[in-house]
């Protein structure tokens, strides 16, 4: 059976980060298992069942959504490790845990990571024009500086996915798209180049997979860290239902908005109620919140053969 978590409690271990979703400890040496180097020094990162939706942590949990995001996070890192290098270290969770922590609750929700420097600049592919990339199109005819095509519908592929990075918001606030040439600002040209490169062939390839099982990848976000030495890694999450949109083949229809594996329930639940979008966030009713978690549910099957109960 899955577990429910919404804030993680590890006595002993230093909270280093409280995020929408993750919960992030640091791990000194005396917590990892003997034969493991500190090296740069190690994370432990627990997906919760928290779920965030227009940048507000809602009250509720939905049951067993970390579990989901961990393990396809964990699938997909695995499938792309021969394009980019990832943070995980394959440290099982348990040797790290403090003691009287029931491993069960953790196992199948957490990874122990490299400890990275993360890139202050969201990573974003779009593969079709939705969302803020087609507000964005209705109001300029670019996104993220980049000039489209006149005529382009809500929900059109693009002729080639496109690189459109962002801010990297603090919680509660707004992530905001930005340029390349902004990005190369923040970052440096060499830096900013490697990301885009890593983020259009990780999305090529698991666009193409993703097809392959009657999914279309319409657009994910990326983050990205650095070691002590400079080498680039994606970290944190990857290619989940949370940081990526995810559509049925047979739904598509290009001019509307098609359903996506991912919390759209909520949203849309949201969007019918007098709500400023700011903190603190209605409660859900239970009927969202189970629909919720059996869409997540479905995304983690049909890509990555995994059931959950």
């Amino acid at each position: 059976m899955a577990t429910t978590l919404l804030d993680a409690d590890l006595p002993g271990l230093t909270l280093r980060h409280r995020g929408k979703v993750r919960d992030v400890f640091d791990l000194g040496d005396e917590q990892l298992p003997d034969e493991v180097p500190s090296a740069d020094g190690h994370l432990l990162i627990v997906a919760t069942d928290r779920l965030s939706a227009f940048d507000v942590v809602l009250p509720d949990p939905i049951p067993g959504k970390g579990e989901m995001l961990c393990r396809i996070s964990n699938f997909w890192f695995g499938k792309t490790a021969h394009l980019m290098p990832n943070h995980l270290t394959g440290i099982d969770v348990a040797a790290v845990l403090p003691p009287g922590v029931d491993p069960a609750l953790y196992a199948q929700r957490s990874v122990v990571a490299k400890k990275l420097r993360p890139v202050p600049v969201e990573a974003i592919a779009r593969g079709y024009l939705i969302g803020s990339g087609w507000k964005d199109y209705q109001r300029t005819g670019c996104v993220s500086g980049i000039r489209l095509p006149d005529g382009l519908r809500q929900a059109e592929r693009l002729a080639e996915p496109i690189f459109t990075p962002s801010t990297k918001a603090a919680v509660g606030e707004h992530d905001e798209n930005i340029d390349f040439d902004t990005a190369v600002r923040r970052i440096g040209a060499d830096l900013a180049e490697q990301i885009r490169d890593a983020t259009l062939r990780l999305y090529h390839f698991a666009a193409e997979y993703a097809a392959a099982r009657g999914i279309l990848l319409a657009d994910t976000k990326f983050e990205f860290g650095t070691d002590v030495d400079g080498r680039l890694y994606v970290m944190d999450e990857m290619l989940t239902p949370d940081s990526s949109r995810y559509w049925p083949a047979d739904d598509y229809q290009v001019g509307s908005s098609p359903p996506s594996y991912d919390k759209q329930i909520v949203r849309d639940y949201l969007e019918t109620l007098d709500w400023d979008k700011t903190a603190p966030g209605p409660h859900l009713p239970v009927e969202v919140v189970e629909r919720t978690r059996a869409r997540y549910a479905e995304a983690l099957q049909r890509l990555a053969d995994i059931e959950i109960d």
